[in-house]
């Protein structure tokens, strides 16, 4: 089958123009001025944008958490994406008890199955040995290119400096690139023993008892690291205005570093956990101040930072009443779990099909953001890191058809009813948005078109990444 997209203007990360996409066989063909074939479908986008679909490269789904599991599955998930302009995300494998290639195929064997678009995963490093040392390389072998080591959640998922150090010279010796979740663990300890003993159990002592200097120490700890081990190193959801400073001076320094921030740290911050249901904005690292919004913007202005992920890992806000999804009743428990203890409740926030959507609106629309910068933020940036580029993130002859159509004039009142997050609530509930996809393309195939859903559980594919780029 072939398709023509004719009458819109191109997006990409380096330029916007007029012109044609001619697409078959799940790929893009041709890119001209005026292109004609008898037997295509034709697809008008005339006073619309033709964008490459977005890539979030930082998602949890069916993750299990606190007593219960993230709301979105990769078909769920999958959908919410796609409705906000995202064909493609990359989530994480948790380190099981047997090899990192036993981990991945059993991540795989649920995820394959049931994702609605195409995805691939990252490996989280959660112990270090001998063995784990030997296995690293092995992981490009079964198409992944990325691990994620953590300097919090003691005795859980953190590894040690030394092990962290280790692991990142292996990866860098083997084109693998480190992500680091940077929060300073021991302090966190200490501070939430002496807040329970203290009584103190609301939703903002979450962010009381993990501090922002934690943050900023732990992302220069990284970027030394990254420095001694000769290796590119990527900080997840930068919150702290001062995780830019130090982004921007470890890369002053010639350090392999980058880093990437997600809409909650540039629009909520530590009040909101201070509401009567400030349960809903629990997640680590938690949301910072005004002044942190302010750094945060600029770094993604400047192009200190350079990517715009979401860190999407949904709960229901009250999980013991249910919704509708697709026609049926769902109730997951969730952060109701920690009503009586902020430790309790699940970390983690629906953000995967509000990210493009939100960024055009405050980014774009505001005159903060070029069109093609933020291309570049959501789709063309995270592909060339993470080793899909040009497979994905660009509009190029031979990539694969990953196209969002978007009305750069559309508004909507938006929140969880428009929203496609499987969980009860949403963050941005009641604000107005202006310009949002109309049609969302995945290799070719109609996911999303005027509101309407042909996606189906199984049709996304894991994608196989090489080595990417340092920006």
């Amino acid at each position: 089958m072939k398709t023509i997209i004719k009458n819109g203007t191109l997006v990409t990360a380096e330029t916007s123009f007029q012109s044609e996409i001619l697409i078959e066989d799940e790929l893009i063909i041709q890119i001209a001025e005026s292109i004609d074939v008898d037997d295509a479908e034709v697809i008008d986008a005339a006073g619309k944008l033709v964008l490459p679909g977005g890539v979030d490269p930082h998602v949890h789904l069916h993750l299990e958490m606190a007593g219960t599991v993230s709301s979105d599955d990769y078909y769920t998930g999958g959908k919410a994406a796609a409705f906000g302009g995202t064909t493609t995300v990359i989530d994480f494998v948790s380190h099981g008890p047997g090899s990192l290639e036993e981990s991945v195929q059993a991540h795989r064997r649920f995820a394959d199955s049931t994702t609605s678009i195409d995805y691939s995963s990252h490996m989280n490093i959660t112990r270090f040995d001998d063995q784990v040392a030997e296995q690293i390389p092995g992981l490009r072998g079964l198409g992944i290119s990325t691990i994620k080591v953590f300097t919090a959640y003691n005795n859980r998922l953190r590894i040690n400096d030394s092990d962290v150090f280790k692991a990142m010279r292996i990866a860098g010796q083997n084109d693998i690139l480190t992500m680091v979740h940077a929060e300073n663990g021991d302090v966190i300890e200490v501070l939430i023993k002496e807040a329970l003993q203290a009584g103190h159990t609301e939703p903002i002592w979450h962010a009381l008892t993990r501090p922002g200097w934690g943050a900023v120490e732990a992302s220069l700890r990284a970027f030394a690291l990254a420095a001694q081990a000769d290796a590119p190193v990527y900080l997840v959801h930068m919150n702290m205005a001062g995780e830019v400073d130090q982004l921007k001076y470890a890369r002053s320094k010639s350090v392999y570093a980058m880093g990437e921030t997600c809409p909650q740290y540039l629009f909520f911050t530590e009040e909101n956990l201070q509401q009567s249901d400030g349960a809903k904005w629990i997640c680590s690292p938690p949301m910072r101040s005004k002044n942190d919004n302010i750094g945060l913007w600029q770094g993604l202005e400047d192009g200190t930072i350079q990517v715009l992920a979401t860190d999407h890992c949904p709960f229901f806000y009250n999980g013991q009443k249910a919704i509708a999804y697709e026609g049926k009743k769902v109730a997951i428990p969730g952060k109701e779990l920690g009503k009586d203890n902020f430790t309790l409740i699940p970390n983690g926030l629906p953000g995967v099909g509000d990210r493009i959507p939100l960024f055009w609106t405050h980014g774009v629309a505001t005159g903060r953001i070029s069109p093609e910068r933020f291309v570049a933020l959501t789709s063309t940036n995270p592909a060339k890191i993470f080793g899909l580029y040009p497979q994905k993130g660009c509009l190029k002859p031979g990539s694969d058809a990953d196209i969002a159509i978007w009305d750069p004039e559309l508004t909507i009142k938006y929140g969880v009813e428009v929203a496609q997050h499987r969980t009860d609530y949403n963050l941005y509930e009641g604000w107005n948005l202006k310009g949002m996809p109309i049609t969302v393309m995945q290799r070719g195939k109609i996911l999303v078109n005027d509101g309407k859903w042909f996606g189906k559980p199984g049709q996304g594919r894991f994608l196989h990444r090489l080595s990417g780029e340092v920006l």
